[in-house]
C-alpha cells in the first residue's frame, strides 16, 4: 500500500511538473509573438509600503553611520532584494533575488521614496533571476541560475503582466546542466562600453577538484564570459574567478573592475576578498591556486601557477563578503567620490568575530592605482555580532544619490548628500 502511494505520489509531481513545464513554455511563446497569456492582475503581489515594518526599517537606520553631510533613508520595501537595475529613462528601478522573483520599484512622484513594488512580469518563471542590467537604450537583461533573458522597452511593459522579451542564453544553455548546484548560483550581468553582456558565472565548489579545472576553463566557470547582445560570439573574457557576484566598468578607461568571494574555512583572517582590475580579455585572476590574494590553497599549493596571473587591486577584510560594486558617475556627492567604487560586504558567515554588513568606498585613479578603502556606511552589524541588515548591491540614481539593497530586512535604502 505504501509503495502504491508513494508512486502515485511521484506520477502526480511528474504531471504537475510537466503541465508547469508546458504552460511556461505556451507563455513565452506567446509572448514572442506578442500575444497575451491571460495572467491576472493579481499576480503581481505588490508589496505595502507603509505600517509597521516600514517604520521598524526607518528605526533600524537610525544605527546607520555615514559621513557627515550624508543621511540614509529608507527607499522601498523589497523582499530579499538583491541587484539593482536602474532604468536608463529614470521611470521603474528593477531589483533581482536569489528566489523566483524580480521586483520593480516606481517613485511616480520623484520624492525619492518608493510609491509601488511590485513583481515584474509575473507571466514568466524565473530561476534564480539575480543579475539584473540595462544597455543604455532601455533593454533589460536578466541573467538567471541557467539561462538569460532580454526585455525591450521593460520601464514600458512593467506596468502589464505580459511583456516583451527574448531569449539572449535559451535555459540549459548558460552552463551545463550537469554543473546546476545550490552554491553560487546569482549571476550578476553588465552591458560593456563594447556594447557587448558580460555575464560572472561562479563556480559551485568551496575548491573545485582538479579534474573539473579543463571543464570550467572551457566552458567559462569560474569567469566571466561575454557575448554579443543577442547571445552570439560568446567567449571567455576572464578565469580564476571564485565567485564574483559585482562588477562595473571605469567610465574614464572602460576597464572592467570585478569583486571576488575566496575561499571558506582557511581561518577567520586569511584569505582576503578581492576587488580585481582587467585590463585585457584572457586574464587570469588566480583561482584556484590562490584562495584570495597571495595565499595558496591547500589544495593547490604544489601545483604550477598558471603564467601572468593578474593580483587583486585591493585586499579586502577576510570573509567580509565582498558583492555589489559601482562607479560612482554623479554630481550631488563632494568631487572626491566621483569616479571611485562603492562596493557592498554582505558580512561574513564562517568567522569567529562576524565582519563586514557595510559599503565600502575605493578612491580610483585614471591610471587605475586605487587609495585606501574604507567604511562609507556601516552598523548592520551590531555589537552583538547579529545582523540587523546585509548590503548586496549599490546603484546609482539619475539625482545622484545611490541606492542600496539588503536581502537579509527585505529593503532599498537611499544614500543622499546635502550640499
Amino acid at each position: 500500500m505504501k509503495m502504491r502511494l508513494m508512486a502515485s505520489v511521484a506520477m502526480i509531481a511528474l504531471v504537475c511538473g510537466t503541465t508547469a513545464s508546458f504552460a511556461q513554455s505556451d507563455n513565452l511563446k506567446k509572448l514572442g509573438a506578442m500575444q497575451s497569456t491571460g495572467t491576472g492582475s493579481a499576480e503581481f503581489k505588490p508589496v505595502e509600503q507603509t505600517g509597521n515594518y516600514a517604520d521598524q526599517l526607518r528605526a533600524n537606520l537610525e544605527k546607520i553611520k555615514v559621513p557627515d553631510g550624508f543621511k540614509i533613508d529608507l527607499y522601498a520595501v523589497v523582499p530579499d532584494a538583491r541587484h539593482i537595475a536602474v532604468g536608463p529613462q529614470g521611470v521603474a528601478t528593477f531589483v533581482g533575488t536569489r528566489k523566483d522573483d524580480v521586483w520593480v520599484i516606481t517613485d511616480r512622484d520623484k520624492d525619492r521614496v518608493a510609491d509601488e513594488v511590485k513583481r515584474f512580469a509575473p507571466s514568466i518563471d524565473f530561476t534564480i533571476p539575480n543579475g539584473v542590467c540595462f544597455s543604455r537604450d532601455g533593454f533589460l537583461y536578466i541573467a538567471e541560475q541557467n539561462r538569460v533573458m532580454v526585455f525591450p522597452a521593460a520601464e514600458f511593459f512593467y506596468e502589464s503582466p505580459d511583456v516583451a522579451v527574448g531569449a539572449v542564453v535559451e535555459k540549459g544553455d548558460l552552463i551545463p546542466e550537469d554543473e546546476e548546484s545550490y552554491n553560487h548560483t546569482a549571476r550578476v550581468c553588465d552591458i560593456g562600453p563594447d556594447n557587448k553582456l558580460y555575464i560572472s558565472l561562479g563556480q559551485p565548489f568551496n575548491v573545485p577538484p582538479a579534474d573539473k579545472l579543463e571543464k570550467y576553463l572551457r566552458t567559462g566557470i569560474g569567469g566571466i564570459i561575454r557575448m554579443e547582445r543577442d547571445g552570439t560570439k560568446r567567449e571567455v573574457f576572464a578565469t580564476g574567478v571564485r565567485n564574483s557576484v559585482g562588477q562595473d566598468f571605469d567610465p574614464r578607461t572602460g576597464d572592467l573592475w570585478f569583486t571576488d568571494n575566496q575561499v571558506d574555512g582557511m581561518g577567520d583572517d586569511i584569505p582576503p576578498g578581492e576587488l580585481n582590475h582587467a585590463t585585457a580579455a584572457g586574464q587570469s585572476f588566480g583561482f584556484p591556486w590562490y584562495g584570495g590574494g597571495s595565499v595558496r590553497t591547500n589544495e593547490y599549493k604544489d601545483s604550477e601557477i598558471p603564467a601572468d596571473v593578474v593580483p587583486p587591486a585591493v585586499e579586502f577584510t577576510a570573509h567580509a563578503a565582498d558583492l555589489g560594486m559601482i562607479f560612482y558617475t554623479g554630481s550631488q556627492f563632494p568631487a572626491r567620490y566621483r569616479n571611485g567604487i562603492f562596493s557592498a560586504q554582505h558580512g561574513s558567515w564562517n568567522r569567529t568575530k562576524p565582519v563586514g554588513a557595510r559599503v565600502m568606498f575605493t578612491p580610483v585613479n585614471e591610471d587605475g592605482t586605487v587609495g585606501e578603502a574604507k567604511p562609507f556606511a556601516e552598523g548592520w552589524l551590531l555589537d552583538t555580532g547579529e545582523y540587523m541588515g546585509r548590503p548586496v548591491d549599490v546603484a546609482q540614481l539619475p539625482d545622484g544619490s545611490i541606492i542600496v539593497s539588503d536581502d537579509l530586512a527585505g529593503a532599498v535604502y537611499r544614500i543622499s548628500y546635502d550640499n
